[in-house]
């Protein structure tokens, strides 16, 4: 088992930054991909940024590429997601998730464990 706890969110103004963590405990997080979704109201939920279990690479989601970094550091079990110039199309629960793979998946299937998200609200 894989518990993972989120942190980070907020309200924060257009075109502000926040920094989103997700710590794990249980098993070996190194040899899990990490992976960040989100899902708004009334809306499915959706891939946002992935990193590979050794951090070569990365992959993120058309909407956020160029404004959002996701990052790990195996030592201390965790995984952030810094965002900068957010919009108000970004407000939603962020979930991080981890999948035992050696790739980047991008679908929720793939994903063995959750946490249990944690709110970004984005004002215009």
């Amino acid at each position: 088992q894989v518990q993972l706890v989120e942190s980070g969110g907020g309200l924060v103004q257009a075109g502000g930054s926040l920094r989103l963590s997700c710590a794990a405990s249980g098993r070996s997080f190194s040899n899990y991909a990490m992976g960040w979704f989100r899902q708004a109201p009334g809306k499915e939920r959706e891939f946002v940024a992935v990193i590979s279990w050794n951090s070569d690479t990365k992959y993120y989601a058309d909407s956020v590429k160029g404004r959002f970094t996701i990052s790990r550091d195996n030592a201390k079990n965790t995984v952030y997601l810094q965002m900068n110039s957010l919009e108000p199309e970004d407000t939603a629960v962020y979930y991080c998730a981890c999948a035992r793979s050696l790739g980047i998946p991008r679908s929720t299937v793939s994903y063995n464990y959750w946490g249990q998200g944690t709110q970004v609200t984005v004002s215009s």
